[in-house]
């Protein structure tokens, strides 16, 4: 960034110790593209250094002090005015004064807490960035570089599975399963759907991953809902007795964790949604809420091992099931 008034011009660079060993991750911006950025997590330091180039040697550069931040914030997009910061760290690195000649100013950020995951939805952006400021009399020059921070958890102890049963009273009832209600970002979802009693004609069935964002309070909430992904389980009609298996492979899809209340200003919730439509356009659907989130590089064996057994165990599980009346149903089917 250069700046230009009294004869002389700053060009500021801000450069992490360790970027040639750090990881990159990809992190969709605002208008919908993918750029890499360096990857952090919960608790790690930051550090670097501010680089301050003078394209005027002959000249001095007058400033009111230097000083880098580091700061998380969340951003709604119908109140960009407001910035919401929830971590805000400040190291001044020079006091009032004049520079004559290009230096670098060393700053670390230690332990840093960094409780959300970065995140850009429809509505909302949580984001976190370094900033270095050079303040002047009438002009700051400012330099900001965004990070990306990933939120890890470990495989949850209590993962079990989904087992519901849905139906129009005597004309149909069918039984899903899901083999757990938790999934790690590159899992894979497997299930079943049983039949039990076929009276109308399903010409199609499908199973579509909903991510719901909200944003706001009381009478100002907002929700979004965007179709993740389409997958089709059946296409042609099926028979009572039939068994339809079900397996999704989550990490072709973008995906974050479930975020629920962050901060008091969003949340991000994911829903199966299970679609059958009949010969005569008709919709219906049961939806269900699963958890998503980040697994770690390193798993200890105790939770591997758990893990191991609950893919193994979905066929034993105790039903949750309900069959709706016609009346019950219609509030979740529709003619298109």
């Amino acid at each position: 960034m250069s700046f230009f008034g009294f004869g002389q011009s700053v060009e500021v660079e801000i450069l992490l110790n360790d970027a040639e060993s750090r990881k990159r991750a990809e992190h969709k911006t605002e208008d919908g593209k993918k750029e890499k950025y360096f990857l952090f997590y919960d608790g790690e330091t930051v550090s670097g250094k501010v680089s301050l180039a003078l394209k005027n040697p002959n000249k001095r550069l007058e400033h009111q002090g230097i000083k880098i931040e580091f700061i998380g914030q969340i951003e709604l997009y119908y109140d960009r005015g407001n910035h919401h910061e929830f971590v805000s760290l400040v190291k001044d690195l020079a006091r009032p004064g004049e520079i004559s000649q290009s230096q670098a100013f060393d700053f670390e950020f230690t332990h840093v807490e960094k409780p959300y995951e970065s995140y850009t939805g429809q509505n909302v952006k949580l984001r976190y960035f370094l900033r270095a400021t050079i303040s002047r009399r009438l002009n700051d020059v400012v330099k900001e570089m965004d990070i990306v921070v990933h939120t890890l958890s470990t495989y949850p102890e209590l993962n079990s599975s989904i087992k519901m049963e849905v139906g129009i009273e005597d004309c149909l009832h069918i039984e899903f399963e899901y083999n757990k209600s938790k999934y790690h970002l590159k899992d894979v979802i497997v299930g079943k759907i049983y039949f039990l009693l076929v009276r109308i004609k399903i010409k199609h069935m499908e199973i579509d991953i909903i991510k719901r964002e909200t944003t706001g309070t009381g009478p100002n909430v907002y929700h979004e809902n965007d179709t993740i992904a389409k997958y089709e389980i059946m296409d042609g009609a099926p028979v009572r007795g039939e068994s339809i298996p079900i397996r999704l492979f989550l990490a072709g899809y973008e995906l974050t964790p479930t975020m629920r209340d962050i901060n008091k200003k969003f949340s991000v919730r994911y829903y199966l949604n299970l679609v059958l439509i009949d010969e005569e356009e008709r919709r219906y659907f049961k939806q269900q809420e699963v958890v998503l989130w980040r697994k770690g590089d390193i798993v200890r064996k105790s939770m591997s091992h758990q893990a191991a057994i609950a893919s193994q165990r979905f066929e034993g599980t105790t039903s949750l099931g309900e069959v709706r009346t016609p009346s019950q149903l219609s509030d979740n089917s529709s003619r298109q």
